[in-house]
């Protein structure tokens, strides 16, 4: 899926799905033969009807309207979040540790809480995150370059995930503008959310990598629904300071960064994303490469309000 800004199906379009479903049921109903007593049975449980109509109607949309690009980097995933995390914190609590950890102002963020929108579909919860340019205006206020604002300010998330527990950055000394980016979908939707939200820190639904477990990164994206886009390291890792029990055991699901984008050489082919995990006791951050999916990982995503 190429923009967070997709158009909606059109009145035309809609009235067709609407034909061809409306002629299916006539069609089963005509090469059923239902007798008399067998129709009004099926009148009086008019609701399970609608209902059976509905699920069936749900799982064939979803399946026929996905593209079928890199359909084949999926694999079977039983892995889910590890028992000792609980889902997400209230807001406000994240808020203020997201203000405290970075020395940043929570007051525009707690007021824009106070009034939150309906939780999009396929969010487990609304989770805090800083803004980039908050980092850089209070830690490094020298750097005018976006993409060298946002390497920093992942630098600083790690070094935060450091002192507060046992870290290992399998990319250290790459985070760079030469080798990190933030995907273009997800820097819009970014750009969206910060349209409303004018403080230090921002407000994003999301979900932690269930809802895509074992696709690849790419795949992922593929699949996105209109309103959903990928997070990135930034994101994915406050998330984690705020919710260090994500990450606690190897028999759990792993976390891709499907807002990010990496490259291996620094030569501007980005065929990887950023990863974290749990890794030798602690959290391992890491680039995989966006085609190739595992079992224990997820891709995390974020949803803009509809």
């Amino acid at each position: 899926m190429s923009a967070i800004t997709q158009q909606s199906a059109t009145s035309g379009q809609i009235k067709q799905i609407n034909r061809f479903a409306s002629d299916a049921v006539e069609k089963v109903l005509t090469e059923l033969g239902l007798d008399n007593p067998g129709a009004q049975r099926v009148i009086e449980h008019g609701d399970d009807f609608a209902e059976a109509i509905r699920t069936a109607a749900i799982t064939s949309l979803k399946d026929l309207s996905v593209t079928d690009k890199f359909k084949n980097e999926e694999v079977k995933s039983n892995y889910t979040y590890p028992k000792e995390y609980k889902g997400p914190k209230p807001i406000n609590d994240q808020i203020k540790a997201i203000a405290k950890i970075f020395g940043l102002d929570p007051s525009h963020a707690l007021e824009f809480a106070k009034t939150l929108p309906e939780l999009p579909n396929g969010a487990e919860g609304w989770f805090a995150i800083p803004s980039v340019d908050a980092l850089a205006a209070k830690h490094f206020p020298e750097v005018t370059d976006p993409i060298q604002k946002y390497c920093q300010a992942v630098q600083l998330v790690h070094t935060n995930i450091a002192d507060s527990r046992s870290f290992y950055n399998y990319r250290e000394g790459q985070i760079t503008p030469a080798q990190l980016r933030v995907h273009a979908r997800t820097a819009h939707a970014l750009d969206l959310i910060a349209e409303t939200q004018k403080g230090d820190i921002l407000i994003v639904a999301a979900q932690l990598g269930m809802r895509h477990r074992g696709k690849s990164v790419r795949r992922a994206r593929e699949v996105f629904v209109a309103n959903e886009f990928g997070l990135g390291s930034l994101a994915v890792g406050s998330i984690v300071l705020t919710h260090p029990k994500r990450l606690v055991r190897w028999e759990e699901l792993d976390m891709d960064c499907s807002g990010d984008e990496f490259s291996p050489e620094a030569a501007g082919g980005f065929s990887r994303s950023s990863c974290f995990g749990f890794s030798d006791g602690g959290v391992g951050f890491g680039a995989r490469f966006v085609g190739g999916p595992l079992y224990f990982f997820g891709s995390v995503s974020g949803f803009l309000s509809q």
